[in-house]
């Protein structure tokens, strides 16, 4: 059974720490910046690849910390991402993050994370995010690039003009939601917008 709770954060009003600057924390960091360039990030690593320096070039509330990892590092944080390869330092991380009431996601090992990071698809204002509940993530970057495809790049005006259609509305909640759920059942395939 799939129990996650899918959120949106405003990661530019959190402190994040990253630990890690490998390949796989080149990852974790290139969609969390597509996602929110200002967001705070402090990266805790003993070295950094050139793809992953690439990467956060340009990016002015990045910081890179070359050390190794110390407990204290999860001090004046709200989330903790980490990308190492090593089980015990991962596990050490988790502790450290738990015992200081941090949400924390460790690359490629679901059993230690709180959230996910799944893929993300951003056409202008619209933003889905697709989890497979830790399962694949290789299909979730599958059906990430196929919506890439078939969402036009032209949406955002759409969302624009729904907005504003909205905004217009003098009617209540329920009203307004009967209302434009009438204008959007078009959108979709009429297996889709037929249901519940």
């Amino acid at each position: 059974m799939n129990t996650l709770y899918p959120i949106f954060l405003r990661f530019e009003n959190k402190q994040i720490l990253l630990v890690g600057a490998g390949k796989a924390a080149c990852e974790k960091i290139s969609f969390l910046l597509k996602c929110s360039p200002d967001a705070q990030v402090t990266v805790v690593a003993e070295q950094a690849c050139a793809a992953f320096l690439a990467a956060i070039e340009g990016f002015d509330k990045v910081q890179l910390v070359l050390k190794s990892y110390d407990s204290t590092d999860v001090k004046n944080h709200h989330i903790v991402i980490v990308a190492t390869n090593r089980r015990d330092l991962n596990e050490q991380i988790v502790a450290d993050a738990h015992a200081n009431n941090l949400w924390i996601n460790v690359a490629d090992q679901p059993d230690l994370c709180d959230f996910y990071l799944g893929g993300i698809v951003t056409k202008g204002n619209l933003k889905i995010a697709i989890s497979t509940n830790g399962k694949s993530p290789t299909i979730a970057k599958r059906l990430r690039q196929w919506l890439e495809e078939v969402l036009p790049d032209n949406i955002d005006e759409l969302l624009e003009v729904m907005q504003q259609y909205r905004q217009s509305l003098r009617l209540d909640f329920e009203q307004k939601v009967a209302l434009l759920a009438k204008h959007t059942a078009q959108l979709l395939p009429s297996s889709v917008s037929s249901n519940p």
